[in-house]
C-alpha cells in the first residue's frame, strides 16, 4: 500500500506552506538551533483574562456535552450584536453558524455553494488555503493578481474582466493575509457595483483581521451594502483580534438559506464546536475591546519597525501594510544568485535557504499566489523582529 491509494482529491491537494515551514522550524529548534519563527500567523499575546475566566466558569457550570450544531444561542446572539455594533450588518441569530475556526467557516461556505466546474475568482495574493478549498469542492480557481504598485489590491476592472458565465463566487480578505492590504470603503463599493451587475455571483468576505486595521477610514464590511447583502457571506472569528487562535471559534453570517445549508453540512461532518470555547467566545464578543486596541498598537509599532529594517536590505521591495501583522517583501532581486553552493531559483528556494543559513523561518510567496515575494509575520517581540531582520540582511549579503 502507498499514497497512491489515497483519494484523488487528497493527492491533488498542496500542503499548507505556512504549516509546512512551521514544522521545519520546529524540527531545527528541536536540534538545538536558535530559530526565529516568523512563519505562522499567530498573535504572541495571551488570551485576555476575562475570556479565560468565562471558560473556567463554563467548566464549573457543566457545559460538558454536545452543543447545538450552529452554536449556542447566546453565542449566536452575541455575534449578531457584534455585527450590528462593529459592521453595520443586520443579521439575526438564525443567520449565524459557528464553526471550528474561521478556516472551517470558509471551507463550509465553499462546499455549500460551489458545484463541480463552478469558477471562484480569488483576489491574489491570497491566503494559502483558498485555492485548495475550491479544489476540494471541485470548483475552478480563477486567480486575479493585484499589482505591487496598487498595494497588491485588485481593481474593479480586473475583477469584471475575469467574470464568465461559470463564475459563482468571488473571495478575498480585507485586511489581507499575506500582504496586509486593506480595501477602502470606496474600493469595496466599486467591487460591490460589479457584483450587483452579475446577479449569480456570491461574495465570500474574510474579515478575520478586522481589528488589526491601521487605516484612517477603519474597517468596512462589504456585506453592509444593501444591494448585495443577501449574496455576501461574511466570515470572522476570535483568533486574531482576541488572541484566541487555539480556541478554534469562527463563524459565518449570511442569508438564512445559506446558513441553513452550512448547518446541514456541518451536522454531518463535525456537529457543534467546542462547548467551553463557545462560552469563552461569548465573553470575547460581549466584553470590552480594550485588549484588541492594545494589540493593534503593538502591531502598528512592529510593522513600522520591520518595514524600516527590510528596506535597508539591498534588492528588497517592501510596501507598508495597512492591516494584519505581516510584511510581504518582493525578493525577486535574489533569484538566480548563489552563495557558492546553493542557487536561489525562486521564493521557495530563498525561504528554505534562509531557514538553513540564518535560522529564520518565513513563508514563500508561491503558496499565496505571489511567487516573487515572501511573507514575514510581525506577530513577535520587537527584539526578535530586529534580530531576524539583521540575520536576513547578513545572510543575503552572501548571495552574488
Amino acid at each position: 500500500m502507498s499514497q497512491a491509494q489515497l483519494a484523488q482529491r487528497i493527492q491533488a491537494l498542496e500542503e499548507s506552506s505556512t504549516l509546512g515551514m512551521t514544522k521545519k522550524a520546529r524540527e531545527l529548534a528541536a536540534q538545538g538551533h536558535k530559530v526565529i519563527s516568523l512563519s505562522v500567523g499567530e498573535p504572541d499575546f495571551k488570551t485576555p483574562a476575562h475570556i479565560c475566566e468565562a471558560a473556567k466558569k463554563a467548566i464549573d457550570d457543566g457545559f460538558h456535552g454536545y452543543s447545538p450544531v450552529a452554536g449556542y444561542p447566546d453565542l449566536r446572539l452575541a455575534i449578531a450584536n457584534k455585527l450590528k455594533r462593529d459592521n453595520n450588518l443586520e443579521w439575526g441569530s438564525e443567520n449565524i453558524v459557528v464553526s471550528t475556526g474561521a478556516k472551517h467557516s470558509l471551507a463550509n461556505a465553499i462546499a455549500a455553494l460551489i458545484n463541480p466546474g463552478d469558477e471562484v475568482i480569488i483576489f491574489s495574493p491570497y491566503w494559502v488555503s483558498y485555492s485548495e478549498m475550491v479544489k476540494l469542492a471541485e470548483g475552478t480557481s480563477v486567480v486575479v493578481q493585484g499589482a505591487f504598485d496598487n498595494n497588491f489590491k485588485v481593481t474593479p476592472e480586473q475583477f469584471e474582466a475575469a467574470i464568465t458565465p461559470k463564475t459563482k463566487m468571488v473571495m478575498f480578505a480585507s485586511p489581507n493575509n499575506p500582504t496586509g492590504s486593506v480595501y477602502t470603503e470606496s474600493e469595496l463599493r466599486d467591487i460591490a457595483n460589479v457584483v450587483a451587475r452579475h446577479e449569480n455571483i456570491f461574495v465570500l468576505a474574510d474579515e478575520i483581521y478586522e481589528y488589526i486595521n491601521f487605516t484612517q477610514g477603519g474597517h468596512f464590511s462589504i456585506g453592509s451594502i444593501p444591494e448585495i447583502k443577501e449574496r455576501v457571506i461574511t466570515v470572522n472569528g476570535v483568533a486574531k483580534g482576541h488572541a484566541m487562535t487555539g480556541w478554534r471559534i469562527g463563524f459565518i453570517a449570511a442569508a438564512k438559506w445559506i446558513a441553513d445549508g452550512i448547518e446541514k453540512l456541518q451536522g454531518q461532518v463535525t456537529s457543534g464546536t467546542n462547548s467551553i470555547a463557545q462560552k469563552a467566545a461569548v465573553a470575547a464578543f460581549n466584553g470590552s475591546l480594550d485588549h484588541a486596541y492594545e494589540m493593534k498598537a503593538a502591531y502598528d509599532r512592529r510593522r513600522k519597525l520591520v518595514v524600516e529594517k527590510l528596506r535597508e536590505i539591498p534588492g528588497f521591495k517592501v510596501n507598508m501594510p495597512d492591516g494584519a501583522f505581516y510584511a510581504f517583501p518582493d525578493i525577486s532581486y535574489y533569484f538566480g544568485k548563489t552563495d557558492g553552493t546553493t542557487v536561489i531559483k525562486d521564493s521557495d528556494d530563498f525561504c528554505s535557504w534562509l531557514l538553513a543559513d540564518a535560522f529564520v523561518a518565513t513563508v514563500a510567496g508561491s503558496g499565496f499566489g505571489a511567487p516573487d515575494c515572501m511573507r514575514i509575520s510581525t506577530a513577535a517581540a520587537d527584539e526578535q523582529l530586529v534580530e531576524a531582520c539583521d540575520r536576513i540582511k547578513a545572510a543575503v549579503a552572501k548571495l552574488k
